[in-house]
C-alpha cells in the first residue's frame, strides 16, 4: 500500500490489490465448487449429504474466520500510520488465537454434530454422508484457520499476489485429492461425498505449509520475523482483536447462517429439491466471490487511508469499490439468466434436478444484486473498524426481517420451496439499505471532524 493523489492512481492501486484477491477467492471457492460438482457425479444422495454438511460447516467457518479477519484492518491501519514494528506482535497473537478457536470448534463439533443431524428430517444415507464429510473436514480446521490468519496479514500489506499464487498452486492439488477419494482412484478408497471432506482437509494442510514457507523466504515478509520469536499468549491482545473480530464474525455468521437455515428448511422436501437447491446456491455463491473480493480490497485500502487520517481518500475508495461491485453483479445476473441450463447441467444429469436448479437460479439473480451493495459496504466499515452497529443491522435484516418472511411465503403461498429464496432477497436487500445509511453517516462524521 502507498499514498495516492489522483483518481487514476487510486484505480490502478485498487486494481493491483483486487485482482489477486479475486483470483484467490475464486480459487478457494472453486475447491467447494469441485467438491459439490464431483460429489454430485457420484449420486444425488452424495450431493445432498455434502449439501447438508456444507450448510452446517459454512456459517460456523465464516463466522469464526470473520473473527480472525480483525487482523486485516489492524495491520492496514498500523501500516498507514507508519507503525510497522507493532505488526509482528499482533500477527503472532492472532495466530495463537486462530489455533485456540479451531480447537474449540473441533471440540464443540465432537459433542454437537450427532444431535444437530438427528434434528433433520433426511434419509439415513444422506445423514451418513453429511456426518462423515464433516468429521473428515474437521481434521483440517487448525491449518485452515491458521492459513486464513496469515493470509489476512499478507494481504493487508498489499502483497495479494502471494495468496493468489498459493491458491492457484493448491487448487489442482484439491481436484486430484477429490478424484482420488470420491471415486477411489490412484489407490485411494472410494468414499463418495465423504471423500470430498478428506480432500479438503489434506488441501488445508498443504496450503498452510506453502504459506509458512513463503513468509519465511519472501524478503518483504521475512523482515517482520513472524516465526523468529514466539512470545507468550497475551489475553489482553486477544481481547483487543476479539473486540473487532467478534462483531465482524457474528455479522458474517448472521448472513451465511440464513443460507444454512434455508437449506435446513429444504429438508422438508425431497432429495431432488435439496440437490437442486444446493447446486443453485453453490454457483450463486461462486459469483458472490466477486463482491466479497471487492469488500476485502476495500478493507485494506480504506483501513490504510483511515490509519493515515485521509478520510476523503477513504471515501473515494468506498464509492469506487461499490460501483465496480454493482457493475459486475449486473453482468453476473445476465450470465445466470442466459446460461441457466448449462449451469444446471454442471451439477447433475438428472432431468428433475436440472429443471429445479434452473428455477432456483432465477431467484439467485436478484439476491446477488443486493449482495453487490451490502458486501462492499461491510468491507468499508471494517476498514474504519466500525463493526458493532453492523452486527445489529445484520441480525435484524437477515433473521428478523428476511427468514420469517421466507417461512410465511413458503408455507402460506404457492411459492413452496422458492419462498425461502425470497427470504434471501428480502433479507439481503434490507441489509444493504441499512448498511449504506450507516456508511454515509460515518463518512460524513469523519470528514467533518
Amino acid at each position: 500500500m502507498y499514498q495516492t493523489s489522483s483518481i487514476r492512481q487510486k484505480i490502478k492501486l485498487f486494481s493491483v490489490i483486487l485482482f489477486p484477491i479475486l483470483v484467490t477467492q475464486l480459487g478457494m471457492y472453486a475447491m467447494n465448487f469441485f467438491d459439490t460438482v464431483m460429489s454430485g457425479q457420484a449420486g444425488p444422495d452424495e450431493l445432498a449429504g455434502v449439501a447438508i454438511g456444507s450448510s452446517i460447516w459454512l456459517p460456523v467457518f465464516t463466522g469464526l474466520n470473520g473473527i480472525l479477519m480483525a487482523i486485516s484492518p489492524i495491520v492496514s491501519q498500523l501500516k498507514g500510520a507508519g507503525k510497522d514494528k507493532e505488526i509482528p506482535w499482533s500477527v503472532r497473537q492472532g495466530l495463537y488465537l486462530s489455533v485456540a478457536l479451531a480447537l474449540s470448534i473441533g471440540l464443540s463439533g465432537y459433542f454437537l454434530l450427532d444431535p444437530i443431524l438427528s434434528l433433520l428430517n433426511i434419509e439415513s444415507g444422506v445423514r451418513t454422508v453429511a456426518n462423515y464429510y464433516l468429521i473428515a473436514l474437521g481434521t483440517g480446521i487448525v491449518p485452515l484457520f491458521a492459513f486464513n490468519l496469515l493470509r489476512s496479514f499478507v494481504d493487508a500489506l498489499g502483497l495479494t499476489r502471494i495468496s493468489m499464487g498459493i491458491i492457484l498452486l493448491t487448487l489442482p492439488v484439491n481436484i486430484v485429492f477429490n478424484y482420488m477419494f470420491i471415486f477411489g482412484k490412484l489407490g485411494a478408497p472410494e468414499l463418495g461425498g465423504i471423500g470430498a471432506g478428506v480432500a479438503s482437509s489434506l488441501t488445508y494442510w498443504f496450503s498452510l505449509v506453502v504459506l509458512v514457507a513463503t513468509i519465511r523466504r519472501n524478503v518483504s515478509l521475512r523482515r517482520f520475523g513472524i516465526f523468529t520469536a514466539f512470545p507468550k499468549p497475551s489475553l489482553g491482545e486477544w481481547w483487543e482483536q476479539l473486540k473487532i473480530g467478534v462483531p465482524i464474525g457474528f455479522a458474517i455468521f448472521f448472513e451465511t447462517s440464513i443460507f444454512a437455515a434455508v437449506t435446513f428448511f429444504m429438508t422438508a422436501y425431497d432429495t431432488y429439491t435439496i440437490a437442486a437447491h444446493q447446486a443453485a446456491i453453490n454457483f450463486a455463491s461462486f459469483l458472490y466471490m466477486i463482491p466479497l473480493s471487492i469488500a476485502f480490497t476495500l478493507t485494506i485500502a480504506v483501513g490504510f487511508e483511515v490509519g493515515a487520517k485521509r478520510y476523503k481518500d477513504a471515501r473515494t475508495y468506498s464509492y469506487m469499490g461499490i460501483s465496480l461491485a454493482v457493475l459486475m453483479s449486473i453482468l453476473a445476473g445476465l450470465t445466470l439468466f442466459i446460461f441457466d441450463d448449462s449451469v444446471a447441467r454442471l451439477y447433475s444429469a438428472n432431468p428433475t434436478v436440472i429443471e429445479l436448479t434452473k428455477n432456483f437460479i432465477f431467484f439467485a439473480i436478484f439476491f446477488q444484486l443486493s449482495d453487490a451493495v451490502g458486501a462492499p459496504i461491510q468491507g468499508v466499515l471494517r476498514g474504519y473498524k466500525d463493526v458493532n452497529i453492523t452486527l445489529v443491522m445484520a441480525f435484524v435484516s437477515y433473521w428478523v426481517i428476511g427468514l420469517p418472511s421466507g417461512y410465511l411465503l413458503a408455507n402460506y403461498t404457492s411459492l413452496g420451496p422458492y419462498g425461502y429464496w425470497m427470504s434471501l432477497i428480502i433479507g439481503l436487500t434490507a441489509g444493504a439499505i441499512t448498511l449504506l445509511i450507516r456508511m454515509l453517516h460515518l463518512q460524513k462524521r469523519k470528514i467533518a471532524t
